[in-house]
């Protein structure tokens, strides 16, 4: 089964266990939301990728820490959004959540999905616990303290941030769960393989920083300009426009090296250099520097 079907599954079946009588029907309708339509679903591809060039052996679980990946990330787009940080009106083309559901639905929305993507790796590692441990531990740390996501989100609370950790936490440490999720869903070396994920979530990042000054709205499906207005560290005002444009190659190329050698290692590069180009268009890139 292709990789995007496989997610849409995982994710799928997670949602519908929400979907019972019990659950507040405005809950459910906002999780639903939240999850879908896809995005890019970066997160949960890159993690699949790896396990395929780890052997694949479980696919069950490697389909649970994909979906749970993406669980996760859905989450921060929430609370990112909310009032209390970006208040954006849009995600992904559409209302976001707090904009369609209120802020104290958007709020346990974001808090729902956290814990769904865990009891989603709970429930699928029945026939590798010892895997299973390892990627809970992998996810937990990438999605708090000291140095995963909230971490990352803290930094906006701060008066002053370094930008690289601040891209290394907010973004950088799930893209590096999901190289190394994937390498223990089959029972991989995970230590390889940290480094291809946190070079390529940096750049994930610095581009992000990019299309917010230089993206049209309409084709990001968010609003721009929202670092400048909300004081977030950015590449693009630590560097410059051109700086960071140089910066984004300098980490895609990082990542293309810090590849291990695989039987998937040419399917990983594509993989790479087609994000590149769908994150900065060439043209978007020459207008930028």
């Amino acid at each position: 089964m292709e990789a995007s079907r496989r997610i849409e599954q995982a994710l799928a079946t997670s949602l519908q266990r929400c979907e019972r009588i019990e659950c507040p029907p405005r809950l459910q309708a906002a999780l639903r939301h939240a999850v879908f339509p896809a995005g890019a679903r970066v997160r949960p591809r890159l993690c699949l990728a790896v396990a395929h060039s780890c052997g694949d052996d479980d696919p069950g679980l490697a389909d649970a820490s994909a979906a749970a990946l993406e669980l996760l990330h859905c989450a921060s787009l929430v609370h990112d959004d909310l009032p209390c940080f970006d208040d954006a009106a849009t995600r992904r083309g559409r209302a976001s959540v707090h904009r369609a559901f209120g802020e104290r639905t958007a709020v346990l929305v974001g808090d729902a999905l956290i814990v769904m993507a865990f009891e989603c790796i709970a429930r699928a590692g029945a026939r590798s616990p010892m895997r299973m441990a390892g990627v809970l531990s992998t996810l937990a740390r990438a999605a708090g303290a000291p140095n995963g996501l909230a971490a990352g989100q803290a930094w906006e609370c701060e008066p002053q941030a370094e930008v690289e950790r601040y891209h290394r936490q907010k973004t950088g440490s799930l893209f590096a769960a999901a190289t190394v999720a994937g390498a223990q869903c089959a029972g991989a070396d995970p230590g390889r393989w940290r480094n291809f994920g946190e070079c390529l979530g940096e750049a994930y990042q610095v581009a992000d920083d990019i299309r917010d000054v230089a993206d049209d709205p309409a084709l990001l499906g968010k609003p721009v300009g929202q670092d400048s207005a909300h004081g977030c560290p950015s590449a693009v005002a630590a560097l410059g426009l051109h700086g960071a444009v140089a910066r984004f190659e300098e980490l895609l190329d990082g990542a293309l090296r810090a590849i291990p050698t695989c039987p998937g290692e040419t399917q990983l590069r594509a993989l790479v250099q087609f994000e590149s180009i769908r994150l900065i268009p060439k043209g978007l890139a020459h207008r930028a520097a």
